[in-house]
């Protein structure tokens, strides 16, 4: 076999349908799109119409409260990667570990609002945490092999709120 007798198989590359190009091709004059109007034209479409009736996302009721322009946008770390950084010497176990640390160590790319610390891998050193949130498994491992977390997060209040 050579080179110039490699082929694909019949049928395996179809050629596509260009619209717009004459009677002939059975896709010419309107290519498509129908008559004229509003789904004639480039550019403009009505999503969600319903033909005048009420469309679904009016009819139905407003629920609920999303926090999303002012949440919280944190960084989580597991165990498992801190501890791979302090394996390979990036970062230092004797200082407190905090979102600059882990930044300056490599382990995140930037410090957003805070760090979330999850408790996925083990960790053998001792090390001070300095966060803003913690899994209750993380501070378990962490206190396990002997060190600390802080948090930083305001304490929120459980149950009744004040009248």
């Amino acid at each position: 076999m050579k080179l110039n007798e490699l082929a694909d198989r019949p049928g395996a590359r179809k050629k596509r349908l260009r619209i717009g190009r004459g009677i002939g091709s059975g896709m010419g004059k309107t290519g498509g799109r129908g008559g004229k109007g509003q789904t004639a034209r480039a550019g403009a479409r009505i999503k969600g119409f319903e033909g005048g009736q009420m469309p679904l996302h009016r009819r139905l009721p407003k629920r609920g409260f999303r926090n999303t322009p002012f949440a919280r946008k944190l960084n989580e770390v597991n165990l498992g990667k801190v501890q791979a950084a302090i394996d390979a010497g990036k970062l230092d176990a004797a200082v407190t570990v905090d979102a600059a640390a882990l930044v300056k160590a490599g382990v995140l790319r930037r410090a957003k609002d805070g760090v979330r610390l999850l408790g996925s891998g083990e960790i053998k050193a001792k090390v001070a945490f300095s966060v803003w949130g913690a899994s209750r498994s993380a501070v378990a491992a962490v206190e396990k092999a002997g060190g600390s977390v802080t948090l930083l997060a305001p304490k929120r209040e459980t149950g009744e709120q004040a009248a």
